[in-house]
């Protein structure tokens, strides 16, 4: 079974009576009285990351990856928890040292402070990240309107190119290489975008599991469809040149996930304040597509006007 089939056979029903936990659909906990705003997420070595080769850069992966989903929400994160299981070579002296020195990192560049956490002995490397932020408002995910426009910020793809270029899947310089890597170690988190993504998104999730995957996450529990233009989905410049220089295909990149960028929508009448918002902050946000009737089906289209489709929409957590 997936995810949400196990939520719902197991779990929905445990949570029935608290309206803060938005029935187990979303990816925060909220509780509007007390202005609490609270996420989890666990990370396994040989799934979320391929190794602890590099602790020093898996540790920032795994804080800013946990933070997106506070960020997505329009919400600062705050302070943070971080549990870990391991052993005595995956918590060595050095590598204790350089995760310390990560995290006092990541901690000035988004504002946040450690507040607790829990240490395990274990042979499987893990750990768990508890994120918390404070707001009286976020957006929801399944709060998408008919019509809304689908946006994206930043670009997709960098990050499952670095993923392959680690696993020597793609052999590329070393400028390329080390683009590559550092964006699927450490993604883009636009933290000073919350505020004004309160004013104009009405749904809003962050892309961990790939694009496609999780837009339908965005509607899975309403009657809508989506229509997407490939053409106008971002990539970077080096993704562009890879692309070109491997002769590769676009559609193949879109959608892999550990993305962390913000999928959103929002109704037409805001894309002018929208686009105003993207020049003022420096932050790429681009209008990828439309949300339709579920009478009609989900398309996405190339630049030539062709519907087409993609092997891979996504991560899917199968049990």
């Amino acid at each position: 079974m997936n995810e949400f089939q196990l939520i719902r056979k197991y779990f929905s029903n445990l949570s029935k009576s608290n309206k803060a936990s938005l029935n187990l659909n979303d990816d925060v906990f909220f509780d509007k009285s007390k202005r609490l705003v609270i996420s989890v997420d666990t990370y396994v070595e040989g799934t979320h990351f391929l190794n602890f080769r590099k602790p020093e850069l898996v540790i920032k992966k795994i804080i800013r990856s946990s933070i997106s989903d506070i960020i997505c929400k329009g919400v600062k994160p705050k302070f943070y928890f971080i549990s870990g299981s391991g052993n005595k070579k995956s918590f060595s002296y050095s590598n204790l040292s350089k995760i310390t020195k990560s995290l006092k990192q990541e901690q000035k560049k988004y504002n946040i402070s450690l507040c607790g956490g829990d240490t395990v002995f274990s042979n499987k490397l893990s750990f768990t990240i508890t994120t918390l932020g404070f707001s009286n408002k976020i957006i929801l995910r399944n709060n998408t309107k008919l019509n809304d426009d689908i946006y994206v910020t930043g670009n997709l793809g960098d990050s499952f190119a670095g993923l392959n270029i680690l696993k020597k899947k793609f052999n590329v310089n070393k400028n390329l290489k080390k683009y590559f890597v550092s964006k699927y170690y450490m993604p883009n988190l636009y933290l000073k975008l919350t505020d004004d993504l309160l004013s104009f998104a009405n749904s809003s999730i962050d892309i961990s599991d790939g694009l496609i995957s999780d837009l339908e996450k965005l509607i899975n529990k309403q009657k809508f469809s989506y229509k997407l233009e490939l053409g106008s989905i971002p990539i970077s410049k080096n993704l562009k040149k890879m692309i070109s220089l491997k002769r590769l295909n676009k559609k193949n990149f879109v959608s892999q996930g550990d993305d962390y960028q913000i999928l959103f929508t929002a109704n037409s009448s805001k894309s002018r304040i929208i686009k105003k918002t993207s020049n003022f902050l420096g932050i790429k946000i681009s209008k990828i597509g439309k949300i339709c009737s579920h009478l009609l089906d989900n398309e996405i289209i190339d630049q030539k006007g062709k519907k087409i489709s993609l092997k891979n929409k996504g991560y899917s957590h199968k049990f």
